[in-house]
């Protein structure tokens, strides 16, 4: 075991020295996180969200309401208070925006929001369970996405607000039933590699559900999956990876 641990220790700290981030100021994160979702299905109108606190302003960047995911730029995000009042920028935030100030004064230690609705999540939430992480690629979401089992109606009041954060708990990522998920977490990073995770985790749900019974895991390897795959490094690289394909895709994000 100390061995084993050794080398773990080891491996941690190359890929600390060794897997880069994304150079990107927030607001550019914010667009091609955006962009990266759209991409990947989140998104088929404007119900979802994405937004970050402003370290130092105050408030939070969002996007416009009007604007798809898929046409984000840096340049036309919006920056609101609680209320949803822009601060900076043109235009107005989503409402349904609203319920994302209840997570934040909830979790000081939550910085970024996305709430989608990609297709197989979709799916997985019409049947009223929760998400089951019994793969390698869903071990993100192994004991750290939360289940809230009734629709509380659309988020624009304060009372889908409290339902939602209250059902979040302290965990990282939702299936919300009849809706679709939401991640809150330390970062742009972060919350983009959740929601891509649990998208993906979700389809390969219903695929093996649809052939078989879903075997589980032994919960000390999936904690320590968990462990690893979150690790900052590793979610760092994994965004600044994705981005790199999305900017030379779509490098009008970046405007």
């Amino acid at each position: 075991m100390q061995a084993q641990s050794d080398t773990s220790a080891a491996v941690r700290r190359q890929m600390e020295e060794h897997l880069q981030g994304a150079d990107w100021s927030l607001r550019e994160k914010l667009a091609v996180a955006a962009r990266i979702l759209a991409h990947e299905g989140h998104t088929p109108g404007l119900a979802g969200q994405i937004s970050a606190r402003d370290p130092e302003s105050g408030g939070y960047w969002t996007l416009r309401f009007g604007d798809g995911f898929d046409e984000v730029r840096a340049t036309r995000l919006v920056r609101v208070d609680d209320e949803l009042t822009v601060l900076e920028g043109d235009g107005m935030a989503n409402p349904a925006t609203r319920f994302h100030a209840w997570i934040y004064r909830r979790r000081p230690a939550v910085n970024a929001i996305v709430h989608t609705h990609p297709f197989h999540v979709s799916a997985l939430s019409m049947l009223g369970e929760p998400l089951v992480a019994a793969h390698m690629d869903a071990m993100p979401l192994h004991d750290d996405c939360a289940f809230l089992g009734e629709w509380p109606g659309v988020p624009i009041a304060d009372k889908e607000g409290e339902i939602i954060s209250e059902a979040l708990g302290d965990k990282r990522a939702i299936l919300l039933a009849h809706h679709g998920m939401l991640t809150a977490c330390g970062s742009v990073e972060e919350a983009t590699y959740l929601a891509f995770w649990i998208e993906h985790a979700a389809r390969l749900q219903l695929t093996a559900r649809s052939v078989g019974t879903i075997r589980s895991v032994n919960p000390d390897y999936a904690r320590e999956a968990h462990d690893f795959l979150m690790l900052p490094s590793v979610v760092n690289a994994t965004f600044a990876y994705w981005g790199r394909k999305t900017v030379a895709r779509e490098p009008d994000c970046l405007e």
